[in-house]
């Protein structure tokens, strides 16, 4: 493989990817393997990204307790480990353009160049805004996810699970089988939702496995002695005297009930992070089936943007085996955008990939309906705080709407919300849908924050280091041999 000239301060390839987890590491794969010098920039140590975090140095011994599809992951890390690919790790890219990205690691910030970047920057766990969502000893699903395949740590007991989606049933089996008591499940999904998810009850067969798993994992949890609880309303955190959690209200068939726990664990489902896709210019939609902003791409992961492509949930939510072949599907169009193929061959092998792919998203529509999130996740109650960075709270952007505000832009000047460090990863959703119920607009003609450089924090020391000969692509070769 041809190296960049040490003496250069930046580096070139023909594939930049951003995110190591399936469709990262698929595209880079298959890349690789057609002739491109391929480069991926990663925040993580490890490959595999959220859903397959660690699998290559697992925490827990017991592979029982975070189940098959985590270890699934086991085989495509090591394709990826051994691939003639040039991995970037434990680096933030806090700045992207047409033809390059800026970069720190280890403390300095490097420039690295590109003919066409590919982002694979997966998902984020939807906000979940309502009162007492601050306090500490609520956490998200994913965030406890995270816990046990990092360190194999468990969240202080008694445990409450609260919200939406699959995911909520997965971390309720997985947190049982590592031995946590789960004090209860507590399902927020409208009763609503069933009905309208059985206009897409054709996908929904067609996605059978799906469905057999999700009732598998409810059995696991019946026979575990989970008191599970659907169409909860009014969930709320409360706080001992000394701010920690104490307790959680909730409604439950007209009735208020109190559940005594340590830590609330509470999740809405996932959508794109469209952080970088923005940054970058990339046109974007409001889907209003998945209730956010999808960037806008064609069956092979193209863009509006001349040059840069998208695999994976960060395009769409589709899980992981949707990302891996939306990767693979991804490096064949860009091997052709660089003539390591004919549009015969791409058209050829993508084929197979096209048709599995379809199959596999074909439940999407009815798991989408299903598991809307509930209006008042969406469009919290005043006194629920939403931009968590700068405590702005639900009722100071309905104010701000009704006085004027047009949009999430105006609002920075308006109330700061945005503002903080998270740049709006966990305001934003919310922002767009208050402003849209107060304006009475759709959310669509509202719009989203502007996205701008730097995209992650950086120090004044990382960005001076820049000016001094770097190559990212040499640094994290020689960090790897120290390691």
């Amino acid at each position: 493989m041809t190296r960049a000239d040490s003496n250069t301060s930046t580096d070139y390839v023909d594939l930049a990817i951003i995110g190591s987890g399936p469709a990262g590491m698929a595209a880079a794969i298959d890349a690789a393997e057609l002739g491109l010098r391929v480069a991926v920039i990663d925040e993580q140590p490890l490959p595999g990204g959220q859903i397959y975090r660690q699998v290559s140095q697992p925490a827990l011994q017991d592979r029982s307790v975070l189940g098959p599809d985590y270890y699934y992951g086991e085989s495509l890390v090591k394709q990826f480990s051994t691939a003639a690919i040039e991995r970037i790790g434990n680096a933030s890219v806090w700045e992207a353009s047409a033809n390059h990205l800026c970069l720190t690691r280890d403390g300095r910030s490097h420039q690295l160049h590109f003919k066409t970047l590919l982002l694979a920057t997966g998902a984020q766990e939807r906000p979940v805004p309502f009162p007492g969502w601050t306090t500490p000893g609520v956490m998200t699903c994913g965030a406890a996810q995270i816990m046990l395949k990092s360190s194999g740590l468990a969240p202080a007991e008694p445990v409450v699970i609260a919200g939406s989606g699959p995911l909520l049933l997965l971390v309720a089996c997985q947190l049982l089988r590592a031995g946590i008591r789960i004090e209860a499940l507590l399902e927020t999904t409208p009763a609503a939702n069933y009905r309208d998810a059985l206009k897409a009850l054709a996908g929904a067969v067609s996605g059978w496995r799906y469905l057999l798993k999700g009732a598998r994992l409810m059995a696991e949890l019946k026979r575990g002695g989970v008191n599970r609880r659907s169409g909860i309303t009014n969930l709320r955190a409360l706080a001992d005297n000394q701010g920690k959690l104490d307790r959680i209200s909730y409604h439950h068939r007209g009735r208020e009930h109190q559940l005594a726990c340590r830590t609330l664990l509470v999740h809405q489902g996932v959508v794109p992070n469209v952080q970088l896709s923005r940054a970058l210019g990339i046109d974007h939609h409001w889907d209003e089936l998945q209730q956010c902003w999808r960037p806008g791409i064609d069956r092979w992961g193209a863009s509006s943007t001349a040059n840069i492509f998208m695999a994976g949930d960060g395009g769409g939510i589709g899980g992981a085996l949707v990302a891996e072949l939306q990767g693979r599907i991804a490096a064949l169009a860009i091997a052709a955008q660089r003539k390591q193929l004919s549009d015969s061959e791409r058209d050829a092998r993508a084929a197979p990939l096209q048709r599995e792919l379809e199959r596999q998203l074909a439940i999407r529509p009815f798991l989408d309906r299903l598991y809307r999130p509930a209006p008042a996740f969406l469009r919290p109650a005043d006194e629920t705080l939403v931009c968590r960075c700068e405590e702005v709270t639900a009722g100071e952007i309905r104010r701000i709407a009704r006085e004027g505000c047009a949009g999430p832009n105006q609002a920075k000047a308006f109330s700061r919300a945005g503002m903080g460090p998270c740049q709006g990863r966990l305001c934003g959703l919310t922002v767009s849908q208050l402003m849209a119920e107060a304006r009475e607009v759709p959310v669509s003609e509202v719009g989203y924050y502007r996205i701008r450089s730097p995209i992650k924090p950086i120090t004044l020391g990382e960005l001076a280091a820049m000016a001094a000969p770097t190559n990212p692509v040499k640094a994290a070769r020689k960090s790897a041999q120290k390691g």
